[in-house]
């Protein structure tokens, strides 16, 4: 299952830091499981919304050279207060260094100025070419709708 969780960017520096929304409504399918008369928000959800906002930072940054970005390492996860239906997550995650296609960030998340999670980790992006030259195709096509996705996350241009 791929979860997209970022529902909107609402500001973006690149090179820097991003922020973003998730708002969390009863329809999530995880919702129904998690827990039945009490629902919430995963913890791993709330730090996946990070990774996926650190992920737009690293793409919009490096202007989408790399197909694939992927979770490397995740250290000092800290968890707050529930999320729940109804309420939103906002998002900031900041760039912390850089080696190469590799990038560190610290990221949290709140709902009502309230943390709900935070964390520092590490993101790598790559291309499927690089493992094999036949695979640019691929990339290409990816490249082409995480561009499409981001101006939608970004307000810029409106769903059909």
């Amino acid at each position: 299952m791929r979860f997209h969780l970022l529902d909107r960017i609402t500001s973006c520096e690149p090179g820097q830091s991003l922020r973003g929304v998730k708002r969390l409504t009863l329809g999530e399918e995880y919702l129904h499981d998690h827990f039945p008369g009490f629902p919430i928000m995963p913890g791993v959800l709330q730090l996946q919304s990070l990774v996926e906002a650190a992920s737009w930072l690293l793409r919009i940054s490096d202007e989408f050279q790399h197909a694939v970005v992927v979770l490397r390492e995740v250290k000092n996860v800290k968890y707050g207060n529930l999320m729940q239906p109804g309420k939103s997550l906002d998002v900031t995650v900041e760039l912390a260094g850089r080696d190469g296609p590799t990038a560190s960030f610290k990221g949290k998340g709140e709902t009502g100025g309230t943390q709900t999670v935070a964390a520092q980790f590490t993101l790598a992006g790559y291309n499927l070419r690089e493992r094999n030259p036949a695979l640019q195709p691929i990339d290409e096509g990816l490249i082409a709708q995480l561009r499409s996705h981001c101006l939608l996350l970004r307000g810029e241009v409106r769903a059909s």
